[in-house]
């Protein structure tokens, strides 16, 4: 097992990833580009933290820029989750429980860009 693997984040970002895949099937073809901007931004989380470790320790500048970029993609996913939820394309439960996953993966990674600071 990799060192990622082992992180409560990365295995966070990974479950939401089945979440967000889920969710961006049921999305009609005129919105298209949104389920693919929630599969791509989904993504790019756990990539982000896999590759941050591989770069050192959470206290390297380019670990927390990794991790940074993650956390972006996450609070894209987020918005994308709500714009889902305005359009009525989810229902209350799937938008509470994407965005309880995404607070939780946003709040660890705050955590780990600031770590070496």
């Amino acid at each position: 097992m990799f060192g990622f693997q082992k992180l409560d984040v990365y295995r966070c970002a990974v479950t939401f990833l089945g979440v967000a895949s889920a969710l961006a099937e049921r999305v009609p073809r005129g919105y298209s580009a949104l389920a693919d901007q929630l599969r791509r931004a989904a993504l790019s989380v756990p990539l982000n933290i896999a590759e941050g470790s591989g770069k050192g320790t959470m206290e390297d500048r380019e670990a927390r820029r990794f991790y940074a970029i993650a956390r972006g993609s996450a609070l894209e996913c987020a918005a994308i989750v709500d714009a889902l939820a305005a359009l009525r394309y989810v229902s209350a439960d799937e938008t509470s429980n994407a965005n309880e996953l995404l607070e939780r993966i946003v709040s660890m990674l705050t955590r780990m860009t600031r770590v070496g600071e």
